[in-house]
């Protein structure tokens, strides 16, 4: 006698790699639900912590960079920004419009997230969780486990492929309650509550919105080089980036465009690594140069040889150099 087996029931979560979205996975996990992660990148937030959340728990995971259609959203959120540049509502309609592809392309069942009701003043209210789902296109198949008996009943409850009751009802911005149940699932490697995501950050928001205000366009290369050292504005067509650290200066040339950009540095005396993005005019590029005398090592009131590097040429020119003090308002 043939026995049928029911179509097993799978679900595609987001994952930001924290223990809300591990919790999540695991909650569903246990009612026999075969579950599995996305986590999308892009210069502003990374997948480390997400590939961290699946070895722990052995859940597959895809990886996928959205920045090109992140940043169209990103110039113009619907919803405009919170505290800096970070545009939370359609940063998470998005990425639930991008998982609903997905889950439609690979047939899963639903969606899900380790959204918490509560835990995030603008982002995680009831209308904001609505705002995201009706804005996504998957209304209705967004679950939120950890939230989901404090909101409205999903079409997967409702065709019975999740038990409601199994589901729980956290809200707010206490942790205790994730953090008893992680220990019942034996998790304690998991991030800090703390945000991964750059836009929510004071200087880089800087950064990025004076890119934003001189650029039309530019590379992923560009976003990443927001990251390190100190950003000066010199003139509406110029900046600058100064390395601070060792360390620092090793990202700048790993970033920088070798075929565009400029590159100073000071001749014989310990200092930054200095990129001018896509070149400057000549009375810039001496400027630039004293700026990256005065942030080296060289004695103060000499003249040193500082090397310039661009796409075609190189040249030394000897400068004094100006102090930091003197450069202040060019800092963005």
């Amino acid at each position: 006698m043939m026995i049928l087996h029911p179509k097993k029931v799978r679900a595609l979560g987001l994952c930001s790699g924290g223990l809300d979205s591990i919790l999540s996975a695991l909650i569903l996990r246990k009612q026999g639900i075969e579950v599995e992660w996305v986590t999308f990148e892009t210069p502003f937030f990374s997948s480390e912590k997400a590939l961290h959340a699946a070895q722990i728990t052995g859940i597959p995971i895809t990886v996928k960079n959205i920045t090109r259609i992140y940043l169209e959203m990103l110039k113009n959120p619907p919803c405009g920004y919170g505290k800096h540049m970070n545009p939370c509502m359609d940063c998470h309609a998005l990425m639930f419009r991008l998982a609903g592809a997905i889950m439609k392309e690979k047939g899963f069942d639903f969606l899900f997230s380790g959204e918490v009701l509560g835990q995030r003043p603008m982002s995680q209210t009831k209308p904001s969780l609505r705002y995201v789902e009706k804005q996504s296109g998957c209304d209705g198949f967004i679950l939120r486990p950890l939230s989901a008996a404090k909101l409205p009943v999903t079409i997967p409850e409702k065709k019975g492929l999740v038990n409601r009751d199994l589901l729980l009802d956290i809200t707010g911005r206490s942790r205790k309650m994730q953090i008893k149940i992680a220990g019942g699932f034996g998790i304690t490697d998991y991030p800090s509550a703390a945000g991964g995501c750059l836009l929510t950050d004071k200087g880089y928001s800087a950064r990025l919105r004076d890119l934003f205000n001189h650029q039309e366009e530019f590379t992923e290369e560009e976003l990443h080089l927001l990251k390190h050292g100190r950003h000066l504005r010199l003139d509406k067509n110029t900046k600058i980036i100064v390395g601070r650290t060792k360390s620092d200066n090793e990202q700048i040339k790993r970033y920088y465009n070798p075929d565009a950009d400029t590159v100073i540095k000071v001749n014989n005396f310990p200092g930054p690594f200095v990129v001018v993005p896509h070149g400057g005019s000549k009375e810039i590029i001496i400027f630039a140069a004293a700026i990256c005398a005065g942030y080296s090592k060289a004695p103060n009131n000499v003249q040193v040889d500082v090397k310039i590097v661009m796409p075609q040429r190189s040249q030394t020119l000897k400068v004094s150099g100006i102090s930091p003090e003197e450069i202040k308002q060019y800092l963005i």
